[in-house]
């Protein structure tokens, strides 16, 4: 049962909001720690504790008041000048806003937050009594995976203890014989040589896996609790923020339409009673003009309501440079450019992973140690830029590093070695296809995994998530001097730009982000390279694809113009027949029936239905038919005569 029963609006209005605010207090601590002398950040983190404290104390959320009252104190003295702001002291602090998202976590499961770390209370304590100094103190105990996710038990006095005898019920069925849980049950995991203590025990930004920590032993999972968790998380995330101005304007924009609809009405009425003057055709005329520009407007408007600052996402990476930075050792600061940028909200959210693999990445295998740089003759402060911008109906994330680079000389060798690809393969590579053998699956350059990276998956995931998104992505990298990767997505995931393609009279849709070029198919010109047609283009060789056997269709007419199309792989032409022109389609997806190669449909104004095609699953199950015929035939050769 909830602890919040009667208030669910309101804590979800507190959660949005104070996470939000706590987002903005980790960038603030970031540029603090290189500018401890700044009031106004000082006074601006000062507030955003005070706020939280405050929304907490409404929903009677106690232990979160009392972190927060703390970490205020300590802010206020830091303010005021009662105090110096020390490294070892940030470490406290950012352990103390650590616990409040996790806080911030338990309350979203609708349960009141248990009480921080006692190490961590005591450290804040002791900081404000001494002045800003710290103690050592041991690190908080972290229970092993396997006990972590337990509830807490029933009685008050031992809210830190776990209840082990009803644990022990539920895992085995039967009863078992009342023990009290011994403190070496739990085991304190100890920095890394290098690490922060307070780094190495910080509690995640997510929950354990398993049980969820606010779960009663015995509850049966499809409780109405649980459901109704469910179905709140479902409710935030079907649910945006929009400016009212922008509201304002869809609806100053439907009465226009209605006003437009009215004199349609009035002047098809006109028509059907005989007047066909040209008065009342140049007037029909221009009611449909004007009707076509409100509906231009307000398709654009409603597509603006989905829209959001990418900023917002953009608010936790500072945070994860500086913890992955500090715990490498590294002097790193992360750029932040562009947050301005306004990006499909459903963008945002499948976005945050890649992001996140990709700073991590930077700052992990791009940039160097202090030591290093500074042999190398650059400034030991590494920075990693990350960058969004708008560019014609896409944008174009950037996330670059003034690191160490990458060869593709030693890409190709590791791809060998570890058996990704063939050595006859890996030498017709040139560098750019080279730095994408990162992504795939399994590759990794480090000879042993750690606990940031080194098991291959990261990257993969990356393309992948990109790929889902109608995107694409680009390396380019300079040994000794920095990477960069280029993101460049679709403006809006709902209007797809597209150029129309007749296969014989049927039409079909290819998004217009992969199109390069349209040009003529002359059959004198037409080259066979190892068996396959190819065409030079500006002194290029290229593949032709006809797209009747992409289909598997028969092919009835001999192709005459082709389609210069480009994915972050490859280069090819794609032969069709003819074409039918450019269109916004707004694509319907096929959530129950969807054919590989199939993308979504969409209508067109004539009210045809069009496919509109997925050229990377096509393209692929085309490679896979060419692999086995030749699989095939390599094989009947081998066969004795």
């Amino acid at each position: 049962m909830s602890d919040f029963s009667g208030m669910e609006d309101l804590l979800q209005d507190f959660l949005q909001e104070a996470s939000d605010m706590l987002s903005d207090v980790d960038n603030k601590l970031v540029d603090l720690e290189r500018n401890p002398e700044d009031r106004q950040l000082l006074n601006d983190i000062f507030r955003g504790f005070h706020t939280i404290k405050g929304g907490a104390g409404f929903l009677n959320a106690t232990e979160l008041v009392t972190l927060c009252h703390l970490t205020e104190n300590l802010f206020d003295k830091l303010r005021n000048g009662e105090m110096p702001l020390s490294p070892e002291l940030m470490d406290v602090i950012m352990a103390a806003t650590q616990g409040v998202r996790v806080m911030f976590g338990e309350l979203a499961q609708a349960t009141q937050p248990r009480p921080a770390q006692a190490s961590l209370l005591e450290a804040l304590r002791h900081a404000l009594e001494e002045g800003g100094r710290v103690i050592a103190h041991e690190p908080a105990p972290v229970v092993t995976p396997m006990a972590a996710p337990v509830p807490p038990p029933a009685k008050a006095g031992a809210a830190a203890e776990p209840d082990w005898q009803a644990l022990h019920d539920v895992i085995t069925g039967q009863s078992a014989p009342t023990m009290p849980a011994p403190s070496s049950a739990q085991v304190p995991v100890h920095a890394e040589p290098g690490v922060p203590a307070e780094l190495a025990n910080a509690t995640p930004h997510f929950p354990p896996e398993g049980r969820r920590a606010s779960d009663r032993v015995g509850a049966v999972s499809g409780s109405t609790g649980g459901r109704r968790s469910e179905e709140r998380a479902a409710a935030r995330e079907s649910t945006i923020r929009v400016d009212t101005a922008r509201l304002d304007q869809v609806l100053n924009l439907s009465g226009e339409i209605g006003l437009t609809k009215n004199r349609l009405t009035s002047l098809r009425a006109d028509i059907l009673a005989g007047r066909n003057d040209t008065d009342t055709l140049h007037a029909l005329d221009q009611a449909v003009s004007q009707l076509d520009l409100l509906v231009s407007d307000l398709q654009n408007s409603v597509m603006k309501t989905r829209m959001q600052p990418i900023g917002r996402l953009f608010q936790k990476y500072p945070r994860i440079a500086r913890d992955l930075a500090r715990q490498l050792g590294k002097d790193v600061e992360l750029l932040l450019v562009g947050e301005e940028t306004e990006v499909d909200k459903t963008m945002i959210e499948d976005l945050a992973d890649p992001l996140v693999h990709l700073v991590r990445n930077a700052v992990d295998h791009g940039v160097e140690s202090p030591e290093e740089r500074l042999a190398a003759g650059k400034p030991p402060k590494s920075v990693v830029r990350l960058e969004a911008r708008q560019e014609g109906d896409h944008i174009v994330l950037i996330v670059a590093d003034d690191g160490r680079g990458m060869s593709p000389e030693r890409i190709r060798a590791k791809a060998i070695e570890k058996g990704i690809i063939r050595e006859e393969d890996a030498n017709t590579l040139d560098d750019r296809q080279s730095l994408n053998l990162i992504f795939l699956p399994g590759f990794s350059t480090m000879t042993q995994a750690s606990a940031v990276s080194g098991r291959g998956v990261g990257m993969d995931v990356v393309k992948t998530n990109i790929q889902k998104l109608n995107g694409s992505i680009e390396i380019r990298s300079e040994p000794g001097k920095g990477s960069v990767f280029l993101i460049s997505l679709p403006l809006t995931l709902a209007i797809l730009p597209v150029l129309l393609v007749l296969l014989g009279d049927q039409p079909f849709a290819l998004p217009l982000s992969m199109v390069r070029e349209i040009l003529p198919i002359e059959k004198d010109k037409m080259q066979e390279v190892g068996g396959k047609e190819t065409l030079v283009v500006r002194g290029e060789v290229l593949p032709v694809v006809a797209l009747s056997r992409l289909l598997g269709w028969p092919q009835l007419h001999t192709p005459e113009y082709g389609v210069l199309m480009q994915t972050s792989e490859r280069s090819f032409i794609l032969a069709v027949d003819s074409f039918a022109g450019r269109d916004d389609a707004v694509i319907k997806s096929l959530d129950d029936f969807r054919p590989r190669g199939v993308a979504g449909v969409t209508t067109l104004s004539n009210g045809q239905i069009v496919l509109i095609l997925d050229m990377k699953e096509l393209l692929a199950d085309l490679n896979q038919h060419i692999d086995k015929e030749l699989g095939v035939r390599q094989r009947s050769l081998e066969l004795p005569v």
